[in-house]
């Protein structure tokens, strides 16, 4: 194999490869562009290993917005609409996005035969279709955000996920929600408006899942700030780099490896890097190399 850093490539013609989508900063939280292959290094339990895939432009991304529309936004609406907006006009106009909506059942909310748009046009009428009501199914639409990200042919993946972090309609429990988190490549943001009246806000829901998958969680503290927190997302994720490697442990048991990533520029002051802190490893026991 051989790295690659620009042009076409799709990830899935090496099943073996394991990608991690990483986020670099400097000691003032500024995200840090123009690194080279050079500058990573990568350890899987401690032992080194060969990127063989990298990526550093600015690429388009598969990235769904998971929007709580239950009767705990009402009052909020008219400003998650502005900020989720001002993030499409903020991203890559070739990003393929989708949106999920909940209230007491998580659903798709672009119409049926459009599983992805880049279309800024129809995610406006897809977030202002319906009105806040019900209640909240957070880990539901979650499961289906992570889901449907499989379908999305972009190397990157990205879920959006704002709500208060509470749940009271799911079907699936909360454990079952973060091993599908940990088992996907998705990065995922979390966003979490409330009141502090809020009995079912759930803050630390949103901290746990935003940092098992290697994003970041946002805890604006006005309605009139939500819209910077979407815009610092935006250009988080226009900033990432993708790293990818084949691991040098071939064997397929199914455990969690823990994954560390290191980044400098030309060897120099440690950089800060945010990224999953490792994967779940291949369970078929009847593949060996």
């Amino acid at each position: 194999q051989q790295i690659r850093d620009g042009g076409q490539f799709t990830i899935a013609v090496d099943v073996d490869l394991v990608v991690f989508n990483v986020t670099v900063t400097d000691s003032r939280a500024r995200y840090v562009p123009g690194l080279k292959v050079a500058d990573f290094k990568v350890q899987e339990e401690g032992r080194s290993q060969e990127i063989k895939l990298f990526r550093a432009e600015d690429i388009p991304v598969t990235v769904g917005l998971n929007i709580d529309n239950s009767a705990s936004m009402h009052g909020k609406r008219a400003q998650v609409d502005k900020a989720a907006l001002s993030f499409v006009d903020a991203s890559n106009p070739a990003d393929e996005m989708f949106l999920v909506k909940f209230t007491e059942n998580a659903y798709l909310s672009l119409p049926r035969a459009i599983p992805f748009t880049s279309d800024a046009a129809q995610m406006r009428s897809a977030l202002l279709r319906t009105s806040p009501a019900g209640m909240t199914a957070l880990y539901d639409a979650l499961a289906l955000g992570i889901d449907h990200l499989k379908s999305g042919t972009r190397d990157r993946k990205t879920l959006v996920v704002l709500s208060d972090g509470g749940d009271n309609a799911s079907r699936r429990k909360l454990d079952d929600v973060l091993q599908i988190a940990q088992r996907s490549s998705a990065t995922i943001y979390t966003i979490g408006i409330y009141d502090e009246t809020d009995r079912d806000r759930n803050p630390g829901v949103l901290r746990k899942i935003a940092q098992l998958s290697g994003g970041r969680a946002y805890f604006p503290k006005s309605l009139e700030s939500l819209e910077q927190a979407w815009r610092d997302i935006a250009g988080g994720i226009r900033s990432q780099y993708t790293i990818g490697y084949s691991s040098n442990n071939s064997n397929r048991d199914g455990g969690f490896r823990r994954v560390k990533i290191v980044a400098s520029r030309n060897g120099g002051r440690t950089l800060k890097v945010t990224t999953r802190d490792g994967y779940v490893a291949p369970a078929d026991q009847s593949i060996s190399r």
